[in-house]
């Protein structure tokens, strides 16, 4: 592992983790037992993760960039009991009946544990890790992996990638975004090297420069991945791997025209089907016109069928709801009996007592060679930079506000690629202020679900039944009557608007 100038061979992280296993072991975590991590983006970061798996539990992610409110109701709903985290980060996680194990005050006690490694007790149908995502009602949820599900994964992915001991693979996404998951433990587990980025986003010039010089493998969101120039790919790159959002056909052909010395994996799944559950080279002759770009077809021990509203297969070619079996179905959501009985519904064509099928809410339609091609949502869930996002959730904390008497929030692509959350807001009386509904909802949401812009309206647009017209929401406009208010990019919007500048060669990106 390469991180910050800090290198690690197997053997130095395999000592680092089994120190932390062993002090965890001795504060009762083992099978089923949910330990957090709320550490910045470095080798501790690598270390937490594998410490709590050899010592039995499953980690559960507590990004420290997120509002203090909401990592306390991730602490509160895991039930995490004991939190692994850097010193600085401490305040956020510290609560009555909680050990927090810090990386820096608690270092000499940590170095003087064993190396030697833990009988784990671990069985595949364990709890590896929960990830929490966006929920409907104002409270995420935590989605529960199990081990076998993980195992399934980095194996499919592995032989897609090609992955050797060679490699040099990019750890680009946070450990709260599920693709950590994919880009960890495919490359540790087949002998690679990976390469941890700093807390930072980097530039196209930075990412492409010599902090990753020698990086064979990138993996990245499918929005950051949009904004780099196929023409400046170093040549050690060999493939690209991205997902987590739309990729743009227009895009696609100009990277493979260019990118002639590497290849391009497109890879599609929800967090419910442990990161990725189709997946597909793409090349320019798999493009076709009109249509979107295709997300490919079922990784090894996946299963996919596309139905209509009665459950039915719908025929080739046919618009129809995407449903996704086998071995990466996730346990379910944590506490939430109620919604995973609405979501991991039995699944009658497997044959097999007990197998489930997760619902996506993805309306797909499916090609004659098998590949899939994603057609949007069914709900009104959306993706925004490869984040997904219950807009009920940003919606039901809005309304919250004292100043609030309705609120609808829309995911708009007026610019193509460039997808960014809208608040319509319709006052309780004539004076709103915008700046402060920002600032409220920043108190609680992570800076991904904060509307990029917010619009006042007197009244929603309604259809003659009385239902929203969505179709008539206005786009923001600050020269409008409106008063829209843009709000501040967050930090990634602003470095991907720097890169697009450098790229195209002007003073400024809207």
């Amino acid at each position: 592992m390469v991180s910050e100038g800090i290198k690690l061979t197997y053997r130095e992280l395999d000592d680092r983790a089994n120190r932390l296993a062993h002090h965890l072991r001795s504060l009762g975590v083992g099978p089923e037992v949910r330990v957090g991590i709320c550490v910045r983006r470095s080798a501790e970061m690598v270390v937490a993760v594998f410490g709590v798996l050899k010592a039995g539990g499953a980690y559960v992610p507590l990004d420290p960039s997120y509002p203090a409110d909401r990592i306390a109701l991730m602490l509160e709903d895991s039930g995490a009991r004991v939190v692994v985290a850097h010193d600085r980060f401490a305040q956020f996680v510290a609560r009555p009946g909680c050990h927090v194990v810090r990386f820096d005050a608690d270092r000499a006690m940590l170095e003087r544990q064993p190396t030697s490694r833990i009988a784990s007790g671990v069985l595949s149908t364990n709890l590896a890790y929960v990830i929490y995502t966006s929920g409907t009602t104002g409270r995420p949820k935590g989605v529960m992996v199990e081990h076998r599900s993980v195992v399934n994964l980095v194996t499919a992915v592995a032989a897609l990638e090609n992955i050797t001991p060679d490699d040099r693979s990019l750890q680009f996404s946070s450990l709260s975004f599920d693709a950590s998951v994919e880009e960890l433990f495919t490359a540790l587990t087949h002998g690679a090297t990976i390469v941890v980025r700093g807390d930072d986003v980097p530039s196209a010039a930075e990412l492409l420069g010599p902090t990753f010089e020698g990086v064979t493998i990138m993996n990245l969101s499918t929005g950051y991945w949009h904004a780099l120039d196929p023409e400046l790919l170093p040549p050690s790159v060999l493939l690209v791997v991205v997902g987590g959002e739309r990729a743009l056909p227009a895009h696609v052909r100009a990277w493979c025209m260019a990118a002639t010395t590497s290849r391009l994996l497109n890879f599609y799944g929800p967090t419910e089907t442990t990161v990725d559950a189709t997946g597909g080279l793409l090349a320019v002759d798999g493009l076709l016109p009109g249509r979107e770009v295709p997300i490919g077809g079922p990784l090894a021990n996946y299963r996919v069928h596309v139905l209509d509203r009665h459950g039915q297969h719908v025929p080739v070619g046919v618009p129809g709801e995407l449903f996704i079996g086998g071995d990466g179905v996730a346990r379910g959501y944590l506490g939430r009996p109620d919604l995973t009985s609405e979501r991991f519904v039995p699944d009658r064509f497997a044959g097999v007592a007990g197998a489930r099928l997760y619902r996506t809410g993805d309306r797909v339609r499916r090609f004659p060679n098998g590949t899939l091609e994603y057609l949007g949502r069914i709900d009104h869930q959306v993706k925004v930079r490869g984040f997904r996002i219950e807009l009920g959730e940003i919606e039901a904390v809005l309304s919250r506000h004292a100043s609030v008497r309705e609120v609808v929030v829309v995911a708009r692509d007026d610019e193509p690629g460039e997808m960014r959350l809208v608040a319509y807001v319709v006052g309780r009386d004539a004076a709103v202020a915008i700046e402060g509904l920002r600032t409220y909802v920043s108190t609680t949401l992570p800076a991904y679900m904060v509307p990029t812009a917010f619009v006042v309206l007197d009244a929603l647009p309604l259809l003659p039944n009385g239902k929203l017209d969505r179709k008539a929401l206005p786009a923001p406009d600050l020269t409008s009557s409106q008063r829209a208010y843009l709000a501040p990019r967050t930090e990634v919007e602003t470095l991907l608007a720097q890169v697009w500048s450098e790229l195209l060669g002007v003073e400024r990106v809207g």
